[in-house]
């Protein structure tokens, strides 16, 4: 679950970086002008962010990709006051150069600098499934994993009963498509042909 802090005014996205605490154990996003807490993750959450974490780099490494993930990383959607902090964030190294904030934090403003974005299920879904799954498609980043391991999303999304679903998103004529992958279906993505992982394969992974 997420905690909105109390404020009295909106905040602006210079506010965000400038209030940022250094080497804060805590995550905050900025949702249209209020700052948020993050909830502390769970040990399984973290299993599953650094499996696939690990899963990815290999497969940009094997390409020879200049993609990198970032241990701190941000996602400004433009046109708000809006930064989002994912769980894994994949970025093209070579466009930071046209990036106007990385260089006071790190903060991506362009989708050439994002091809991936990786969001882990956590007890406050709803945000990964609609408010970051529309943000996101609207600033035009390629692909979105929302990562379901412990199926907490709504069952019009992962079915009834529920069943741990990872959805692949991918931006086609501007609007994400969401394929779900479960069991040992292998998960195919558009960034990473050669992936060959099973949803089965990450949810084992935090057994």
């Amino acid at each position: 679950m997420t905690q909105t802090l109390p404020e009295l005014k909106p905040h602006t996205v210079d506010d965000f970086i400038n209030r940022y605490p250094e080497n804060s154990p805590n995550r905050y996003e900025l949702h249209n002008g209020v700052i948020v807490e993050m909830a502390p993750p769970t040990g399984k959450h973290e299993g599953v962010v650094g499996f696939l974490a690990a899963q990815i780099t290999f497969q940009f490494m094997q390409m020879g990709l200049p993609y990198r993930i970032p241990k701190t990383g941000f996602v400004k959607i433009p046109e708000t006051e809006t930064i989002y902090s994912p769980d894994i964030l994949v970025q093209n190294y070579d466009n930071v150069k046209n990036e106007a904030l990385w260089d006071k934090q790190p903060i991506l403003c362009s989708p050439v600098s994002i091809p991936l974005v990786v969001e882990v299920v956590s007890t406050n879904w709803d945000d990964d499934y609609y408010r970051k799954f529309g943000d996101y498609e609207k600033m035009g980043i390629p692909e979105y994993w929302i990562a379901d391991y412990a199926a907490l999303g709504g069952r019009k999304f992962i079915g009834n009963p529920k069943v741990r679903t990872i959805f692949v998103c991918e931006l086609i004529d501007g609007e994400y498509q969401m394929t779900p992958f479960t069991g040992n279906n292998r998960i195919v993505s558009p960034t990473f042909p050669q992936l060959n992982l099973t949803a089965q394969q990450v949810f084992d992974s935090v057994a």
